[in-house]
C-alpha cells in the first residue's frame, strides 16, 4: 500500500485461503494502491472542471507494463469523469494524461501466511504527456458550466500549457478538429488504454481509445516522438463531444470509448500488436481486430478475434513474437455499480486467452461484418474469478475493470524458478464506492474503498510454453530509475 506521501508501507498479502489447480497459474500476492491520495505531479494539483483535483491518484491499472528489475509503468486513462458535472462532454474534464513510474516489489511473506509474497508498491514518479507542435483544444463554448454552475465550461486546453509552455494532451471530449478524421494527430484528447516499453527502456509506446492513435513517447520528458498511422477503417469521420452521438452518427470505424484498448510489445521490440476493444461500426458484434505494427517501417496488419463471453478486450500481452495473451472481460464487479441506490453485481467473466497470429488471415482488405471465419484460435489460460474465489476473495470484491497486464522478474518458490505476471485494475478515480455486500435501502449500506489492485500470478514454462520475456534495459542511476520528479 500506497501512504499519503507515496512512501512504501506494509502490504502484506491477504490472508486467504485455497490453492492453486495444478498446471493453473498460482495466486502469489496481492498489493493494493490507496484511492485517496495524490500523484506525483503537484503542478497538476488545481481542481479540474468537475472541481476534483488534477492530480489524484486513480486508474492505475488501465495499463501496465513492465520496465526492467522490479520497475513498472502505471497508466491511468483520460481522467476522473466518473462524477457528473456536464454530460455535453460526457463529464470529461481537462486531466493531462500520464504515467506513473513504479517499483512493484516481491519480498517472501512472513511464515504462516495463506500466500507466499507480500507486495509493496512505492509509487516513483509522474510523466505527463505532451506534444511540441500545436494540438487542437476545445473552446468549451455551447457547452454549458463546470461544476459550479457558474462559470462556463471554457477552454479544453490544460492550465499548464501556459505554464510550462508546452501542448499537455487532454481527457477532454471536445479537445479535436472536426474537419479531420478522429485519427488526426493533431487532437488533443487522449485516453490512453495500454502503454508498453522499448527495449532499450528510453521510449514508451501508448495506445487510445479516441483515435485510436498508437503514439511513442520520450520516456523521459514525456514528449510525443512519432505518432503511427493506423488503417484508414479504424477511423470515425463524424466527431462529437458525446459518446452517443457519435456512434449514432458514424457507420465506419472504431465505436466511441471502445477503441484501441490493448497494447503488446513483442520481446524483439520490433512488433507493436494493439487490440480494439470492441467491434467496428461495420463489424459484427463480438468480431473485433488486433493491429500488428512494425515499429521499424509503420507497416501495419489485421487479424479477426471472435470474443467469448466477456463485453470486449482490455489488453494484449506478447508471449513471444507470435503468441499473445488477450485480457476478455465483462463489466461486472467491485465499482461496476458505485451508488448506494445500486445493486450490486459479483464479476464473472475476466479471462486470458493465448492467441497464435503465426499462420493467421490479414483481414486488411475485408470491409467488415462477420469475421468469424478469419478468427484466431483461442486457448484459455487463467481464469482470474476462479483463482481469486479460490484465494477466498468474494467475486463482488474482485474489480470490475481488470486491465493492465504485464509480466513480471522470475521468482523462486519451493526452490522452483517460475515466472510471474501481474495483473491490474482501473478503479476509474472511484476512492470508495457502495458496499457490494448490502442491498440498496439497507440502513447499514455504506461506501467502501476501492483502490486500485494489483495482483501477481507464478507459472512455469509447462504452464505456457514458448514464454520469451522482453529484454528491457533498466533506467537507473537516480532516484526514481534515473526519471524526474513529477512535472
Amino acid at each position: 500500500m500506497l501512504n499519503k506521501t507515496g512512501a512504501a508501507v506494509s502490504a502484506a498479502a491477504l490472508c486467504v485461503a485455497g490453492a492453486a489447480q495444478a498446471g493453473a497459474p498460482q495466486l502469489i500476492a496481492i498489493g493494493t494502491i490507496d484511492a485517496h491520495i495524490e500523484d506525483r505531479s503537484s503542478a497538476t494539483a488545481a481542481s479540474l472542471e468537475n472541481a476534483i483535483a488534477g492530480n489524484r491518484l486513480g486508474g492505475l491499472g488501465s495499463g501496465l507494463a513492465y520496465a526492467g528489475g522490479t520497475t513498472f509503468l502505471a497508466l491511468p486513462d483520460r481522467g476522473p469523469n466518473a462524477n457528473p458535472y456536464n454530460a455535453l462532454v460526457d463529464d470529461t474534464v481537462s486531466y493531462i494524461p500520464r504515467f506513473h513510474t513504479m517499483d512493484l516489489r516481491l519480498s517472501p511473506s512472513d511464515p504462516g501466511s495463506a500466500l507466499p509474497f507480500t507486495l509493496t508498491p512505492t509509487m516513483l514518479d509522474t510523466t505527463l504527456l505532451s506534444s511540441a507542435t500545436p494540438l487542437v483544444y476545445g473552446t468549451g463554448a455551447g457547452l454549458g458550466y463546470q461544476a459550479d454552475g457558474v462559470a462556463p465550461l471554457g477552454s479544453g486546453a490544460p492550465a499548464l500549457n501556459d505554464v510550462n509552455h508546452r501542448y499537455y494532451f487532454s481527457g477532454r471530449s471536445d479537445n479535436f478538429d472536426p474537419a479531420q478524421p478522429s485519427t488526426s494527430p493533431n487532437n488533443a484528447r487522449l485516453d490512453p488504454e495500454g502503454i508498453r516499453v522499448s527495449n532499450n527502456g528510453q521510449f514508451v509506446y501508448v495506445s487510445d481509445e479516441y483515435g485510436p492513435y498508437v503514439y511513442q513517447f520520450n520516456r523521459v520528458t514525456g514528449e510525443r516522438l512519432r505518432a503511427f498511422t493506423l488503417p484508414a477503417n479504424l477511423a470515425i469521420t463524424n466527431l462529437s463531444p458525446q459518446k452517443d452521438v457519435e456512434i449514432s452518427g458514424n457507420t465506419v470505424g472504431r465505436v466511441t470509448n471502445k477503441g484501441m484498448e490493448g497494447l503488446a510489445i513483442t520481446p524483439s521490440g520490433n512488433l507493436l500488436v494493439g487490440a480494439m476493444q470492441a467491434n467496428l461500426e461495420q463489424d459484427k458484434k463480438s468480431s473485433l481486430r488486433i493491429v500488428t505494427i512494425d515499429t521499424r517501417t509503420g507497416a501495419t496488419r489485421e487479424y479477426a478475434y471472435k470474443l467469448t463471453k466477456g463485453s470486449g478486450i482490455s489488453e494484449i500481452v506478447a508471449v513471444n513474437e507470435h503468441q499473445f495473451l488477450v485480457d476478455e472481460r465483462d463489466g461486472s464487479g467491485l465499482a461496476d455499480t458505485p451508488l448506494l441506490t445500486d445493486t450490486a453485481s459479483a464479476a464473472k467473466v475476466k479471462k486470458l486467452f493465448l492467441i497464435d497470429l503465426d499462420g493467421a488471415t490479414d483481414i486488411s482488405n475485408v470491409a467488415g461484418g462477420d469475421l468469424s471465419n478469419y478468427a484466431v484460435a483461442k486457448t484459455e489460460f487463467l481464469d482470474v474469478v476462479t483463482e481469486l474465489t479460490a484465494a477466498g476473495v468474494d467475486p463482488r470484491y474482485i474489480p470490475s475493470k481488470i486491465e493492465g497486464v504485464a509480466f513480471g522478474p522470475d521468482v523462486t518458490i519451493d526452490g522452483v524458478s517460475k515466472h510471474t505476471l501481474y495483473v491490474a485494475n482501473d478503479n476509474d478515480f472511484l476512492a470508495e464506492v457502495a458496499d457490494p455486500t448490502k442491498a440498496p435501502g439497507d440502513p447499514t449500506r455504506g461506501m467502501v474503498p476501492n483502490p486500485n489492485k494489483v495482483y501477481v500470478f507464478a507459472f512455469t514454462d509447462a504452464d505456457l510454453s514458448g514464454y520469451l520475456p522482453q529484454p528491457v534495459r533498466e533506467m537507473t542511476g537516480l532516484p526514481g530509475c534515473g526519471l524526474p520528479r513529477g512535472q
